[in-house]
């Protein structure tokens, strides 16, 4: 009896499941380009049937498109490519990665952001209990985005039982979200960036007193001087985007829209306490500004912090103060106020199942300021399901084509149809299911320091089994997702497309 207890309490709990979403497509195409490719080849042969000699014109501009669209460059298509060169040449013409905000303009958008941060604007809200809190209202979309502001227990420090649990209660908080449909997104970021010593010397100066021995202040002033280097500034915050089309209660104005966002809060709020972080509180516009102020301008983050501290913050820290002076979007990296940032975008999960701590290292402190983004958009539950069993019937499909055309199985094909199998009896179970992507952005204030930036994130990426992609062409977009504003890459490339 003692070897079996023995073995359960050194017992290892591990996660996994993720899974790219695929289609009924051949040839690595998606579901759409499968079926314009099937329907080119039909009018191909039925032409061919009745004048042979078109295929002779027909063939080179086949091969030229099965080159493009077949022929894969770290698994992205060469047209893809192409065409995304296209586009930021396009956009580099007419000078559209580069802003310049108008500091002596006298007018309500001269200091509008930059990018997909130019629809955004701030308001502040009653949040019903006696305080304020900050909105990103997004006047294109009309998505409402309240930020919480969390402090996450640290793994290291708690038994693995808990850590256990607080996953397990994770789950369940994402998986309640598929019964709210006007629930877009979650965002959860962790910033963490060097300690740039005011929140300490402010204290110590204000509990200073001038009589004290000498030895004492030479101390605290040693203590002072050296803390920034060996402290760091950590801020972890949960963003959630809400839609006011959606909302069952059809919101007639912005005022109910807010008040709909405003009781939704006070539900997630209570069930997220219990997945190992504390609530703090709802972030107000000011510290939502200042966050904004913070990534474009590392330089001013003791200023932004001193500011925060101070009464009527709201009032000295709005929109207007948020965005950069001057920023420009370059293919591999974004220049902004004196500094330069490099995002990237998760590439590919982990392929094996792994521990709780997976993503510690990926966002622990380091020498430079960063932000590490997982965004959920949850499907809703009347969908998911649908959703998996659309997955496992094309996975069927790929296996049932692949033994009509006498080709082998792969051992990643068998463990994909195992995954969407596996996704879909857990759905069933009563799991939620949540379209998970991962951003990361850090910045440096010197160039010569990007470089060492750039290595050091890679490495943390690659020992938490995870592959991370450079933006190339997006770097704005990424550094923005980053942000407390509720950005979404893929809406908004759904956006660009309709």
């Amino acid at each position: 009896m003692a070897e079996e207890v023995a073995a359960v309490e050194h017992e290892i709990r591990t996660y996994g499941g993720w899974r790219r979403r695929h289609g009924i497509g051949l040839l690595g195409l998606d579901t759409t380009a499968t079926f314009a490719l099937l329907g080119c080849a039909i009018v191909a042969l039925t032409v061919a049937a009745f004048v042979p000699a078109v295929l002779i014109v027909l063939l080179p501009p086949a091969a030229a498109a099965g080159v493009l669209g077949l022929v894969r460059v770290n698994g992205i298509p060469i047209a893809r490519i192409i065409l995304a060169r296209c586009r930021w040449w396009w956009g580099v013409r007419r000078r559209r990665n580069r802003y310049r905000s108008g500091i002596v303009v006298d007018h309500p958008r001269a200091f509008q952001l930059p990018g997909v941060l130019a629809p955004l604007t701030l308001l502040s809200a009653e949040d019903g209990y006696g305080g304020r809190y900050g909105i990103v209202w997004d006047r294109r979309t009309g998505h409402l985005t309240a930020t919480l502001r969390v402090v996450p227990s640290s793994t290291w420090l708690a038994d693995r039982k808990d850590a256990d649990n607080w996953v397990s209660a994770w789950g369940g908080w994402l998986a309640a979200l598929g019964h709210m449909p006007a629930i877009r997104w979650i965002t959860v970021t962790i910033e963490t960036a060097p300690e740039p010593g005011s929140t300490l010397a402010d204290a110590v100066e204000r509990a200073v007193i001038p009589t004290a021995p000498a030895a004492a202040l030479e101390i605290l002033r040693e203590l002072v001087e050296t803390a920034p280097a060996a402290a760091a500034d950590v801020d972890t915050r949960v963003s959630i985007t809400l839609d006011p089309k959606a909302c069952p209660t059809s919101p007639r104005n912005l005022t109910d829209a807010v008040a709909e966002l405003g009781r939704t809060l006070d539900g997630l709020v209570s069930g997220l306490g219990t997945c190992g972080v504390t609530v703090i509180g709802r972030a107000t516009a000011a510290e939502i500004a200042g966050a904004v102020r913070i990534a474009f301008d590392p330089r001013s983050r003791g200023e932004v912090n001193r500011l925060l501290t101070r009464p009527g913050s709201d009032e000295i820290l709005s929109w207007c103060d948020a965005g950069p002076v001057g920023a420009t979007e370059h293919r591999d990296h974004y220049e902004h106020d004196g500094a330069t940032s490099v995002s990237w975008a998760w590439h590919e999960p982990p392929r094996q199942n792994v521990h709780s701590d997976v993503l510690a290292r990926l966002v622990a402190p380091s020498p430079f300021p960063k932000r590490v983004t997982l965004q959920y958009r949850p499907l809703p539950a009347a969908t998911a399901s649908r959703v998996l069993q659309q997955e496992v019937n094309a996975a069927a499909f790929r296996s049932q084509f692949r033994r009509r055309t006498g080709r082998d199985e792969t051992a990643r094909d068998t463990w994909d149809s195992a995954r969407a199998r596996q996704a879909a009896a857990e759905e069933a179970m009563g799991a939620g299911v949540c379209l998970v992507s991962m951003y990361a952005t850090a910045t440096v204030t010197e160039p010569e320091h990007l470089k060492r930036a750039v290595a050091q994130v890679e490495a943390a990426a690659d020992s938490a089994k995870i592959r991370l992609r450079r933006l190339w062409g997006s770097q704005a977009a990424g550094f923005a997702t980053t942000l407390p504003c509720g950005i979404c890459p893929p809406d908004l490339a759904r956006r660009a497309i309709h």
